[in-house]
């Protein structure tokens, strides 16, 4: 039996977020990354196939952020629409009239994700969102996120009963405080981060460990600019599987950050793309392929509608494996975030290296 595609999603609204060309998330990032997809095509065929995104709603935002966080954001982006100008959020933060499409749809691209794996129609998945999310906090914009998309479909795992224990890796060159800030107090998801320090935003220390039912689950491993490739490597492959070991998810969404590839402008380490690709392969080596049948979602009808019927008891049974979903945060050279993609999606679909 011939192993499930790996699932590549972009929801067609992401282009339309313009923060300007002079900003770092400027729309010729998706740009770069489609095409290098394209070029890759003769090798990705049949093996990465492309899911219909969706937009998120505002439910599914709201366990995550708070009504006047989002209330602002859909408010400042009313307000560049008339205006026909961006609207700073924040210093480093931008909106157009098109962000909020942009960002919500971003955030629905990763729950349709989480959708098609938990079905069982692809074995694992890669999302180009944007405007990026892990800076965004339950109450506030910033780093140039606007929503949390990670945080939304880890939630959203959690919520709809896909699975009990989420694990969130997150090797942007960035440390991702919003996504440790949601979660600082959850027992059921681990946040592990590899980032740059000192770095923006500040924090990721390594006594930042969780609080309350949370204690524990939060793990920061701040690394000095220009750390050697194989000091890097070194630590990202012990301390993954010793998280794994200890915490026994069965989900894990990755923060894919390529401003960890050397020549980034906003970052300062040596990884090359090859190195991405190693650390997706360990992610899908300690995660065990789903070999049952699809989970059912909630609200599901049941009947045909891919590689498998979904049930429509709402039960969704024992859980088979770890799924996975990695999902695009930051990456400021064209070049670079389309190598990197093709890595990483080489990786997930058991590819061979570019």
């Amino acid at each position: 039996m011939r192993a499930l595609p790996t699932g590549f999603l972009l929801h067609p609204a992401a282009a339309l977020h313009d923060a300007g060309w002079g900003h770092p998330d400027h729309q010729g990032r998706l740009g770069a990354l489609a095409s290098a997809v394209s070029m890759d095509m003769l090798t990705l065929h049949e093996r990465v196939v492309q899911l219909e995104a969706r937009s998120a709603t505002e439910e599914e935002l709201l366990p995550v952020h708070t009504e006047e966080h989002v209330e602002q954001v859909r408010s400042a982006v009313d307000r560049a629409m008339e205006e026909e100008r961006c609207i700073p959020l924040n210093l480093d933060t931008l909106v157009s009239g098109g962000s909020w499409d942009a960002a919500v749809g971003s955030s629905g691209a990763v729950l349709a994700a989480v959708d098609g794996v938990a079905r069982g129609f692809v074995r694992n998945a890669f999302v180009a969102t944007r405007p990026p999310g892990h800076h965004a906090t339950p109450a506030r914009a910033m780093g140039f996120c606007l929503f949390n998309h990670v945080a939304v479909g880890a939630r959203y795992v959690l919520d709809q009963g896909l699975g009990r224990k989420v694990l969130i890796v997150d090797w942007d060159v960035h440390h991702g405080n919003g996504t440790q800030e949601v979660f600082y107090r959850d027992p059921n998801v681990f946040y592990l981060s590899l980032h740059q320090s000192p770095h923006y935003p500040g924090t990721g220390q390594e006594w930042e460990t969780g609080a309350e039912a949370g204690s524990g689950t939060t793990l920061n491993i701040p690394l000095p600019p220009g750390t050697p490739r194989g000091e890097y490597r070194e630590r990202f492959f012990g301390v993954l599987e010793d998280v794994w070991g200890d915490f026994a998810p069965d989900w894990v969404f990755v923060s894919c950050g390529f401003d960890v590839l050397k020549g980034d402008p906003l970052g300062g380490q040596e990884l090359e793309p090859v190195d991405l690709y190693d650390f997706t392969r360990a992610v899908v080596a300690l995660s065990v392929p789903t070999q049952g049948p699809p989970v059912a979602l909630a609200g599901s009808t049941g009947g045909a509608a891919g590689p498998g019927n979904v049930s429509a008891a709402g039960d969704p049974g024992p859980l088979t494996g770890m799924r996975t979903v990695l999902v695009l945060e930051g990456g400021y050279v064209p070049e670079l975030i389309g190598a990197g993609t093709v890595a990483v999606l080489r990786a997930l679909a058991g590819l061979e290296a570019p």
